[in-house]
């Protein structure tokens, strides 16, 4: 039997938390203790691992050194951005790997950007103990774009995004269902965690704005596709639009490649790829969609792959994955695995 490994995870009564939790029996991690990690407010509260029930330990009275014996040796963090600040250094410090969710340390230059299929030998170069996780829209992205960038090269990415509410969180979910109900029932809909109504409607707005009228949201994919592939030239003009639906974002990619490829070529070549799976057929449904492939679902779907007739060296993709698993639960754990491989 090789090393099995003690595991925590932080964040683990939300819904990438849990979901972690799942992907993390469902592929067998090797375990030897696991641990459930969250808030004083949920601590003492069940969640699912398994067939198994693990009760929420508070994490400000938490010590990852001798919490089970031998110590925390891989952390998922998935509680936030303030909280991986705060916590995950002392999480390194005791001897674990923290693998974050968030984005507090993706871009400080001695932090890796994993993404499991694209750059897992970054995953060695750690020297403060912390893997980053990128941003959903990022991930699926470049799971799709990096085998196009390494046959041919890629020089420009114009994306935009149909992003899922559960990407904002449950609050999201939850006011996206209550003004559904609310609008079927002839009433108002109110927007609370929206600037605007959500129901029934799309909004070009992600994150906060930037001096150059851009959004956080739409930067991350610029400076996260640079770092993820190593590749500072590529020029990346992003427009993030949220839609009402609950799981799984979309993307209409544009790319000029450095080489001509065809679309028969890219078709080849993302049907091999790790991760990625191809829905193209020009038929009615011939493509995905977060409802019919990827809500639940691992992999990356790509569809109405064709060659771009305004560009001698463009190609246009349509890219679906499930934000809440491949997005961030998935990946995390993928690394873990690479991590855990290490040792075999």
């Amino acid at each position: 039997m090789g090393k099995m490994f003690n595991v925590a995870v932080v964040g683990a009564t939300g819904a990438v938390g849990q979901v972690m939790l799942s992907v993390l029996a469902e592929r067998k991690f090797p375990i030897n203790e696991i641990v459930a990690v969250a808030s004083a407010k949920s601590a003492g509260k069940r969640v699912k691992f398994g067939d198994r029930e693990l009760v929420v330990q508070d994490l400000a009275t938490f010590d990852p050194a001798t919490a089970v014996e031998g110590g925390i040796d891989i952390a998922l963090f998935s509680a936030g951005g303030s909280i991986s600040k705060q916590y995950a250094p002392k999480f390194a410090a005791a001897g674990a790997v923290v693998i974050d969710n968030s984005s507090a340390f993706r871009y400080e230059p001695d932090i890796p950007l994993v993404v499991s299929e694209v750059n897992p030998q970054e995953i060695a170069n750690r020297p403060r103990g912390i893997i980053a996780n990128p941003n959903c829209s990022t991930m699926q992205m470049l799971v799709a774009l990096a085998p196009i960038h390494r046959a041919v090269g890629i020089e420009r990415i114009n994306v935009a995004t149909y992003q899922s509410v559960s990407g904002t969180g449950q609050k999201a979910i939850e006011e996206l269902e209550r003004q559904n109900a609310t609008l079927v029932n002839g009433g108002e809909a109110q927007a609370q965690v929206y600037p605007v109504q959500i129901a029934r409607n799309v909004i070009p707005h992600g994150g906060d704005f930037c001096d150059n009228g851009y959004t956080t949201e739409e930067m991350k994919l610029v400076w996260e596709t640079r770092k993820i592939l190593g590749d500072d030239a590529i020029q990346v003009n992003p427009t993030v639009v949220r839609v009402p639906v609950v799981y799984g974002h979309s993307e209409a990619v544009h790319i000029e490649t450095r080489a001509k490829i065809t679309a028969a070529q890219a078709r080849e070549l993302l049907a091999r790829a790790s991760g990625v799976e191809v829905v193209d057929e020009p038929r009615g449904g011939g493509y995905p969609t977060p409802v019919t492939h990827a809500a639940g679902r691992d992999p990356t779907y790509v569809g109405r792959i064709r060659e771009d007739i305004s560009h001698p060296r463009g190609l246009d993709l349509w890219i679906v994955a499930d934000n809440i698993r491949k997005g961030a639960a998935l990946n995390a754990v993928q690394i873990a695995e690479c991590l855990a491989q290490a040792y075999s």
